[in-house]
């Protein structure tokens, strides 16, 4: 990055910080701004995550520009919220993720070598371990952190692959099929004679063995999740330039009858 780039970077930055601090004056501040705190705000740090991943899925240069902007907003405004509490700066939230960054790569940093991505993330997690004290630490606390801030699927494959490089891993993937012809035949006897507690057990054990299956063919479910929900959607989009009234005025047979009419229209318009 050049200087005048630079300079034009941090005065870019420094008037947004500037908008958030005026937003947030007890003196002619926004009301709404005002009214906020780190819990209230937090949907919106999840949601403009959110938007900026299917902004960089989409492509689309300006779009992701603009979540960019609404996820950094976010940001500013918790590390201005915490700057009015006396609990830290935004300076500090930058200064503390270059330290770390400098810490974790100490190939490029310091005179380590590391010439692969595996030889990468290998410092990367010992350096991490030894910064949080897990050096020692149990592997089932060390991935309770997991559980707990991430969306259940993404969890689940995280889990699933810390727990299998630590050993608990099955020989070939024909036991993983093995342990899932298991969990579907617990599921379906827990729908026929369980509670909905036990029912929801099972459907969790369910899913968490389909989440292993996927990890053994290199395959993200969120993801193959997320593609089902927009397959989907396109495909209800189509159907509905196809009918000729309400869709609940249709019989299961009709509705069948007019998505495989829209599979069929799709196909031959797939570039």
């Amino acid at each position: 990055m050049s200087t005048a780039e630079s300079d034009s970077t941090l005065a870019a930055l420094q008037e947004l910080i500037e908008v958030v601090a005026k937003l947030r004056s007890p003196q002619g501040g926004c009301p709404w701004d005002l009214a906020q705190t780190p819990q209230t705000l937090t949907p919106y740090v999840l949601e403009e995550a959110y938007e900026v991943v299917d902004a960089i899925k989409n492509g689309d240069r300006a779009h992701i520009c603009e979540e960019l902007g609404d996820l950094l907003l976010q940001i500013v405004l918790q590390a201005q919220i915490a700057s009015e509490a006396g609990d830290f700066t935004l300076a500090e939230v930058a200064q503390g993720i270059s330290e770390k960054l400098i810490r974790r790569h100490p190939h490029v940093f310091s005179d380590v070598e590391a010439n692969t991505i595996a030889e990468v993330h290998q410092n990367w997690e010992q350096i991490k371990a030894a910064e949080k004290g897990e050096t020692n630490t149990p592997l089932s606390q060390k991935l309770q952190r997991y559980a707990r801030t991430l969306p259940p699927m993404t969890a689940a494959m995280k889990i699933s692959t810390k727990a299998a490089s630590a050993g608990f891993e099955w020989d070939s993937v024909e036991g993983v099929w093995d342990k899932f012809d298991e969990e579907l035949a617990e599921f379906k006897h827990a729908l026929e004679a369980e509670t909905p507690i036990e029912q929801a057990s099972e459907l969790g054990d369910l899913l968490f063995t389909l989440v292993n299956i996927a990890r053994w063919y290199d395959l993200d479910p969120a993801d193959a999740l997320q593609e089902t929900n927009y397959r989907f959607l396109r495909r209800l989009q189509v159907l509905e330039t196809f009918a000729d009234k309400p869709l609940a005025d249709y019989t299961l047979g009709e509705l069948e009858q007019l998505w495989q009419k829209t599979k069929a229209s799709l196909a031959q318009h797939k570039p």
